[in-house]
């Protein structure tokens, strides 16, 4: 017996519209959020001084090394027990989404600066450069175009991430998806449709990662 195709409940272009912008709208803060929070970690994780890099360090690894979801619920459900106070799930959501872009950030940022070869440090020491003016006018410019690829890449994976917002209700695409599957009892076309609209906004992203990454190569 064959499955009759059914999308005249799913293709709701105002539903999807709403969705897909708080999908990108959560996508694109955290990821600013993210950076920013991800070079001032990858500046701490470089000192020499083990009181300043170990609690950046650590953070890296925690939020690295537990699960996004997790994350998420904890903040929701989790932090007002302990801050006393309540927060919404919007900002449960965000937060969560920040501060776990920002560890893979700081991450990247560390591995770029470190990349670069001794001899450019040497030869800027050698010039009797300050670590500050070494960082602005050597080491950084080349680092920076090491690192655009994988915040690239790492962007991408968080657009990927905000389908998690659902388990705190927030009405992104995944959970708009869930509202229209049980309204419609059409999952298969609805989720096909969110399938697709994701396709349509990351599959241009993944070819300029890869068109940076040949950038860098050369």
């Amino acid at each position: 017996m064959g499955y009759e195709f059914d999308w005249s409940g799913v293709l709701n272009l105002k539903l999807w519209g709403s969705a897909l912008s708080i999908t990108l709208s959560y996508a694109a803060a955290t990821i600013i959020g993210g950076m920013l929070i991800g070079v001032v970690l990858g500046v701490l994780m470089l000192s020499p001084r083990l009181w300043v890099r170990a609690p950046a360090s650590g953070y890296v690894q925690l939020f690295r090394c537990t699960p996004l979801m997790v994350q998420i619920v904890w903040f929701y459900y989790a932090l007002p027990i302990i801050a006393g106070f309540s927060i919404s799930a919007w900002i449960a959501g965000g937060l969560g989404l920040t501060l776990y872009m920002g560890a893979f950030c700081a991450e990247i940022f560390r591995a770029g600066v470190i990349s670069i070869d001794k001899g450019q440090w040497n030869a800027a020491r050698a010039l009797g450069m300050s670590y500050l003016k070494m960082m602005r006018h050597i080491i950084l410019p080349q680092a920076a175009r090491r690192m655009v690829p994988p915040f690239v890449n790492q962007s991408v994976l968080q657009l990927k991430n905000t389908s998690l917002l659902y388990v705190v209700a927030v009405p992104d695409l995944m959970y708009k998806s869930y509202e229209i599957a049980a309204s419609t009892y059409r999952p298969l076309e609805t989720y096909t449709v969110v399938a697709f609209i994701y396709f349509l906004i990351l599959y241009p992203l993944t070819k300029l990662a890869k068109r940076l990454e040949a950038r860098v190569d050369r």
